[in-house]
Formats: structure tokens, C-alpha cells, sequence
């Protein structure tokens, strides 16, 4: 099984993070199966020079190879739409864990615009890959949502038409999935700024994943925290 992390700052992470990715390799190291992870970029963003150039994951063991991803600092699903088709061409995915949205949300498109790149990014990969699984994280509201109901709202809609989307577009060729929020998510134990995830963070990323592959597709195992 190839796996693509696809993302956004919470996926890619930044210099002196372990990344939720890491703990999903981790995870995936004890099913005793055969894997890969696959994609592009292999780098962390550095937030001192503004750029993915970081290669200090919090994990030095962390192998080269299982640190590959297509994800990004500023990224959404407006940025990923283009790409996809490409890279799952490229690097031949056999299920890409996606979690995007709230940048796009955050500076780019609304709730309607965005949802439509998700659908532009479903078709795009499907087609460089039709037999391809999809799994999508829905939005985790940011501290933003506390004090903007406005921003709350969009974060709501988008997840409804998420949802809407994987139904509309789900296929016994080519599956589609909604995970399920992050069970017992709190912005203030699970993020180190109201956004992006801490260690216990990163694990119930990691597990809001792997338990949807369980549950949906009979894939793996439950997620246990090492």
C-alpha cells in the first residue's frame, strides 16, 4: 500500500516537530504490512526564513524515505487542485490522507468556492489514478472561529459540503471518506498556537485516520498512541 499525506501547515509542520505524518508512519510500521510512503517534498517549513527548507524533524531517526508528503505552509485545496493529477501520476498513491481547507478558508476562497476545488481535486486525481482512495479530514476550526462567528460558520459549511461531495463522488472503483474530527480535539491541549497541532495533537490526527481506514475499509488496525 502507497500512501500520500496531502495538507496543508498542520500536515507539512514546522522545524522541531515530529508532524502528525510521523506518528501515521509509526503507526502503520506496526501493522507488520507492507508499505510506502510516497510524494514530492520531504522537508519541514522553517518559519525564521520562511520557507520549507527544514530538515530538523524533533525525530532524527525519522527515515528519509517515510518523510516524503505534498504538503504546505499557506496551501489549500486551491493550490493542491492543479497539482494532484501530476503527482499521483508521478508517485503512483494508492490512498492519499488529506487534510485541507482551513487556509483556504482562512485567506482565499469561501465555504462554495472551496468546495468546488475539493471537487476539482477528486476528479483531477481520479484522473491520473482511477482506482485511487481518498480519505478527507474535516476542517478543525481554528482560535479564529471563537472570536469570529462568521469564520465559525464558513468551517461548518465546508464540512457539510465535504461530506456532500464524498457522497456525491464515492465509488467501489475508486472509494471515498470522511474521517471524523479528531476525537476529544481542544485547540488549547492539542495545538501549541491555537492552530497547529502539539505532540497529542499530532496523534489524534494521526488516529482520526487510521480509524476511519479501520472502521470504513477493514485497513489496518485502530490507532494506538505509542
Amino acid at each position: 500500500m502507497r500512501y500520500l499525506f496531502v495538507g496543508d501547515s498542520m500536515t507539512v509542520g514546522s522545524a522541531g516537530d515530529y508532524t502528525w505524518r510521523y506518528r501515521m508512519w509509526q503507526h502503520l510500521c506496526g501493522l507488520g504490512e507492507r508499505f510506502s510512503v510516497v510524494g514530492p517534498r520531504v522537508t519541514l517549513y522553517d518559519k525564521a526564513l520562511d520557507d520549507a527548507v527544514s530538515v530538523d524533524y524533533a525525530d532524527p531517526g525519522f527515515p528519509q524515505h517515510a518523510r516524503r508528503h505534498l504538503a504546505g505552509w499557506g496551501e489549500g485545496w486551491l493550490h493542491m487542485a492543479p497539482l494532484i493529477a501530476d503527482e499521483v501520476r508521478e508517485h503512483r498513491p494508492d490512498v492519499l490522507l488529506i487534510s485541507l481547507g482551513l487556509i483556504d478558508l482562512g485567506f482565499y476562497t469561501n465555504a462554495e468556492q472551496t468546495a468546488a476545488n475539493v471537487e476539482r481535486f477528486i476528479a483531477q486525481a481520479r484522473s491520473a489514478g482511477p482506482r485511487l482512495r481518498m480519505v478527507l479530514l474535516p476542517v478543525i476550526a481554528n482560535t479564529r472561529a471563537e472570536l469570529d462567528p462568521g469564520f465559525a460558520d464558513e468551517c461548518a459549511e465546508l464540512n457539510e459540503r465535504m461530506a456532500k461531495a464524498v457522497v456525491d463522488h464515492d465509488s467501489p472503483a475508486s472509494p471515498l471518506l470522511m474521517a471524523s474530527r479528531p476525537q476529544g480535539w481542544d485547540i488549547h491541549l492539542d495545538t501549541y498556537d491555537g492552530t497547529h497541532p502539539n505532540e497529542s495533537g499530532e496523534h489524534k490526527l494521526a488516529a482520526a485516520f487510521a480509524d476511519a481506514m479501520h472502521q470504513a475499509w477493514d485497513l489496518g488496525v485502530p490507532y494506538e498512541a505509542a
